[in-house]
């Protein structure tokens, strides 16, 4: 009897113990914490109470008088997500049965099915009666209603305009608006014929209206270009003979050439001393022509444009064109775009941004880069060589003339005259002979020489 006492008495202190760790550890409820020290309870509001008459309150007095059942209850009364409690003690659901041993999953499987065969289902409150309809019928919406595209009052839109600008509106055509509506960008107003002719002034189209198509764009053939009637074998004999009026030589097209002609044809290159202009795109030029052409390219020193597009020359051809073309330092213009390879390769395109930077004469190039530090380089340096070229055109002095009565004589002086030689030349006044000096000395000088007519 004392050993039965003596247990309910522990069992008892455990839940009383057990109870009051459990209040201590509980913080928080919806925002307000009430912390339990001692027999001290800090100041707060529980669900808008003030709770600061409850701070002399004796926790463990209050825990002793509660029966075990009620320390149960009160134990099992956690928040699930205080981390202080043990999870084992989180749960309220406390199982008072003994443990059958380990989990058999076919026996649990077995016994829920025969359960759910056995147990016999619930009776219905109301009969079921067939035909009869048990509830409110669900009836459906009413289709939506069909807008007719002939009325003319969908698509309008109420604006509140001015009484000027509401006359205005009344009276103009429909020209007018559309023309309107193109100045104000409503694009979506009109289709692209109408904008186009807004915004350009042009004839609109007639009758089209707001819902006009655009229908396409009649196809106007250009016709066929003819084809290119230059002789090579006279152009090469009239490059031979250095005529002085042979300033363009143009061979585009022209693919029916042989290796012996184009051979001849750069051989005279190089000896010519008038071509300024030389265009052999679309001529079937490869690598095998570029001996002949490197060797022309660095004897002749008048030749100002080099247009070698379409062709089969590889990209380390088209370095060894720029190469020769650094020797004479005498092209302005050069265009090598559009060969076989379209694409140079990142080696390529440093040696050509290379030899471009070391050319001071290059004002246009026509090669694709596809890097940019390379496009950057080339377009920098191009910029730096046609402003020295302004700057040269500005600084140039007038070519001086002195003309005397009775007949006159015409000769050149070479830029790089001497004083001694212009001294000797009858017919030339002081002031002149100083004016030549300081113009050949400045360099500025073209390569022919300045004319000078003197009586």
């Amino acid at each position: 009897m004392e050993s039965e006492e003596a247990a309910e008495e522990s069992s008892y202190a455990s839940g009383r113990r057990r109870s009051s760790a459990t209040a201590e550890r509980r913080g928080s409820m919806f925002g307000n914490r009430i912390t339990y020290a001692g027999n001290e309870m800090t100041s707060g509001k529980l669900f808008g109470k003030d709770l600061t008459e409850y701070d002399e309150v004796d926790v463990d007095a209050l825990l002793e008088q509660l029966s075990p059942e009620e320390l149960e209850l009160l134990a099992g009364d956690v928040d699930p997500d205080d981390s202080l409690v043990p999870p084992s003690e989180r749960c309220g659901y406390k199982c008072e049965k003994e443990s059958t041993g380990p989990l058999d999953r076919k026996q649990l499987i077995d016994h829920i099915n025969e359960q759910a065969i056995n147990e016999p289902d619930r009776p219905e409150l109301v009969p079921y009666v067939p035909g009869t309809v048990r509830g409110k019928k669900w009836v459906p919406p009413p289709p939506p209603v069909s807008e007719d595209p002939d009325d003319p009052t969908i698509d309008q839109v109420e604006v509140d305009l001015d009484e000027e600008f509401n006359s205005v509106l009344e009276i103009a055509t429909e020209d007018e608006i559309v023309d309107l509506a193109a100045i104000l960008g409503f694009h979506s107003m009109m289709n692209q014929d109408q904008y186009h002719a807004s915004l350009l002034n042009k004839g609109r189209p007639v009758g089209v209206g707001w819902g006009g198509i655009t229908k396409a764009t009649k196809f106007k053939p250009l016709p066929a270009e003819p084809p290119n009637d230059t002789d090579p074998e006279e152009s090469i004999k009239r490059l031979k003979s250095d005529d002085a009026k042979f300033k363009e030589l143009n061979l585009n097209n022209i693919r029916k050439m042989t290796d012996e002609q184009l051979g001849r044809l750069f051989g005279a290159l190089g000896s010519n001393s008038h071509l300024e202009t030389l265009s052999m795109a679309n001529t079937g030029l490869s690598d095998r022509h570029l001996d002949a052409l490197t060797s022309a390219l660095a004897q002749n020193n008048t030749l100002r444009t080099l247009n070698l597009e379409t062709n089969n020359i590889t990209p380390p051809g088209v370095v060894r064109v720029m190469e020769a073309l650094n020797k004479m330092h005498s092209v302005e213009e050069v265009r090598l775009a559009n060969q076989q390879q379209g694409v140079l390769g990142n080696k390529i395109e440093m040696q050509l941004t290379n030899l471009i930077e070391e050319n001071n004469t290059l004002l246009r190039v026509g090669i694709h880069f596809e890097f940019n530090d390379a496009r950057n380089r080339v377009s920098r340096q191009l910029q730096k060589n046609l402003d020295t070229f302004r700057i040269g055109l500005k600084t140039r002095r007038p070519r001086p003339v002195v003309s005397t009565e009775g007949a006159s004589l015409s000769f050149t002086v070479p830029a790089r005259i001497k004083q001694q030689q212009l001294q000797d030349s009858p017919g030339i006044p002081p002031e002149d002979l100083d004016s030549t000096l300081s113009d050949s000395e400045d360099g500025f000088s073209s390569d022919e020489g300045d004319e000078v007519a003197a009586a």
